[in-house]
This record gives C-alpha cells, sequence and structure tokens, in this order.
C-alpha cells in the first residue's frame, strides 16, 4: 500500500507543481515583509526613483509573463519570478546579508484561561477569520470545481489549532490567494493531480519550520512589489477562469459581477472585509433579483 502511494506521488508529481507550491510558500511569507524599500530610502534615494525601479520590475515581469504564457505556459511564472529578482539584486533591493542558516526551537507557551482574552482576542480572531480567510477560502474551491466538505474542515482545522495553539501556531485557516495557486490549472492541467501543488507547498512549509528564522530574514529580503507582482501574475489564470464561470449564467451576471467589483474596490465597512463586503453585495443584489422577477 505504502509503495502504491509513493509511485501515485511519483507519477503525478511535476515542475509545475514544485513551482506552484513554491509560489504559494513565497506569497503566504514574504507578502508580510517590512518597509518596501526601506534601504533605497536610507541610502538617499528620491520618491523617483523608487517609483522607476517600481515601474521596470513591474513591465519586464508582466512581459516576461505574457512571452512565456505563448512559449513555455507552464513555467511562465518561475521564469517571471526570476526574472524579477535579477531584476532586484542588479539594482541593490535584493538584501541577503541579514540572512542566517540556523535550526529554529520551539518555545512553548502553558495555556491560560482568560475571559478577557476570549472576549477581547479570541472572538473578534474568529470572526475576522470566518469573514476574510475561510469564506473567500470556500468561494475558490468551488470556483475550482472540486466538492469538498465544508463544515468537517474547518472542524479540523480548529482541533489542529487548539492542539498547536501553545507553541504559536493559532492562525490555521483555509486560504485565499495561495490555494487559488495551488488549485489553478497552472499548478496541472489534470485536476486530479493538482493535490501535488500542496504537497510541495507543505514539504516547503515543513522546511520553513525548521528553519524558521533564517527563512523569515530570506524572504524579508524581498521587496514587497516583488511578491505583490508575482502573487498577481500567478492569479491571472484562476481570475480568468473564475469570472468566465460567475458570468456565464446570464439570470445571476449582474449579482456576479457587483460582487467581483465591490471586492476589488477594496471597500470595508464596520471592520468587515473587502471579500465579505463584496459576498454581501453580491448576495443582497441576488435576493433583489429573484424577489422582483
Amino acid at each position: 500500500m505504502h509503495s502504491t502511494a509513493g509511485r501515485s506521488l511519483c507519477r503525478d508529481a511535476s515542475l509545475a507543481a514544485l513551482v506552484a507550491g513554491f509560489v504559494t510558500v513565497l506569497v503566504g511569507f514574504a507578502s508580510s515583509a517590512v518597509i518596501v524599500f526601506q534601504a533605497a530610502r536610507t541610502l538617499g534615494a528620491s520618491q523617483a526613483q523608487i517609483a522607476s525601479w517600481m515601474w521596470a520590475l513591474a513591465l519586464a515581469m508582466f512581459a516576461v509573463y505574457l512571452l512565456g504564457r505563448r512559449a513555455f505556459p507552464r513555467y511562465a511564472v518561475i521564469a517571471t519570478f526570476a526574472v524579477g529578482i535579477a531584476i532586484d539584486a542588479g539594482s541593490g533591493m535584493l538584501h541577503l546579508e541579514t540572512a542566517q542558516l540556523r535550526l529554529a526551537r520551539p518555545v512553548l507557551v502553558w495555556p491560560m484561561l482568560s475571559w478577557q482574552a476570549l472576549l477581547g482576542i479570541a472572538l473578534p480572531l474568529l470572526m475576522v477569520t470566518m469573514a476574510s480567510q475561510n469564506l473567500p477560502g470556500v468561494a475558490v474551491i468551488r470556483a475550482s470545481g472540486y466538492a469538498v466538505p465544508i463544515s468537517p474542515t474547518i472542524g479540523w482545522i480548529g482541533v489542529v489549532n487548539t492542539l498547536l495553539a501553545p507553541s504559536g501556531a493559532y492562525g490555521l485557516n483555509l486560504a485565499a490567494i495561495t490555494a487559488a495557486i495551488c488549485m489553478g490549472r497552472e499548478a496541472q492541467e489534470d485536476p486530479q493531480r493538482r493535490y501535488m501543488a500542496s504537497v510541495f507547498a507543505g514539504l516547503f512549509y515543513l522546511l520553513i519550520g525548521l528553519f524558521g528564522a533564517s527563512v523569515a530574514a530570506l524572504f524579508a529580503a524581498f521587496p514587497k512589489e516583488l511578491v505583490m507582482a508575482i502573487a498577481g501574475i500567478a492569479l491571472f489564470g484562476t481570475i480568468g477562469n473564475s469570472l468566465a464561470m460567475a458570468l456565464k449564467d446570464e439570470g445571476e451576471r449582474e449579482p456576479a459581477l457587483i460582487t467581483f467589483l465591490v471586492t476589488a474596490s477594496g471597500l470595508s465597512l464596520f471592520g468587515i472585509g473587502t471579500a465579505s463586503c463584496g459576498l454581501l453585495a453580491g448576495a443582497a443584489t441576488s435576493l433583489l433579483w429573484r424577489r422582483t422577477r
């Protein structure tokens, strides 16, 4: 049985899935990098110079992506990422001097029951996670065509969060952006084999767990614009397919379009994230459409 599973993994593995897994981890960690271009400002670069670097970076990466989609579509994202790194290194924006190879050591914190923390931190964190992470994550799963049992999945995520919370891992949840990268056609043409992108992402996460401080410093060396650009480019296919599916039904076209536009606008009301605002706007429009027919 174990040998059969191993052969299945080897058969389903591909370079495209490996790239998707790596980009998933990169976006998940490096998107929270510290102040963008702080080193450039410290060295006396003007805002115009920094804007010029950003323009050159985005334009070059986009051009490589378009060419790559025609010549080598499965590896267009990794080629784009390589060009972005080369531009950053050539312009002095890639700083690896702070990265040091060292193993991470877990620090356990004995849990204590605190009603103040329960009401002031845990409950708001639950609401924010459900609205801004789990709900968009479910939408991404559905849009990708996977029939995943949502309730048991979220329940088991809660169990794992509870078990790992003493070591600081309390923020596990369904993902939206990174999940879309793993479930897109760029990861694997066959939907039944796309799971390998998540397997590779898990392996990269394990490496990060072993060398946490070193990897954090390495990812912090990437400018935020590079990460944002590669995340957006990696999602082109997913966004296009999702829009095509959402707008295919003429009767639900307007609610779907309003959902997309409100979400893309960045609107946030009363602490509710933009994704939830988009879903609420789309649901309200759909309900109004059905009542007036």
